[in-house]
């Protein structure tokens, strides 16, 4: 006997149809595609982003330093120039 059967998914299917109802899995399931979509449009620009930046040091252009974001502060993923211009800011304040 198969574990995922038709039969055995059309039952899925009904309890997870009364336990929820068809307006709460409408809703999520437009907002997981949402989420979806601006995943994909997040990974398109971080590509097109870093082929800019691929394009500029290749003609030997230097691109402008990452500032450093609260959101990068909060993860740990601060980048080497933006912890240079935090470093620099601070040097200035004590003086």
């Amino acid at each position: 006997m198969d574990l995922f059967a038709p039969r055995h998914l059309l039952i899925i299917l009904v309890v997870v149809l009364l336990v929820f109802g068809t307006r709460k899995l409408k809703t999520l399931g437009s907002d997981l595609g949402a989420s979806i979509r601006g995943f994909k449009k997040a990974m398109r620009e971080g590509e097109s982003q870093d082929a800019l930046t691929h394009d500029l040091t290749a003609s030997g252009i230097q691109p402008p330093p990452v500032r450093e974001t609260a959101e990068a502060r909060a993860t740990g993923e601060v980048r080497e120039g933006a912890a240079r211009e935090a470093a620099a800011a601070r040097e200035t304040e004590r003086v």
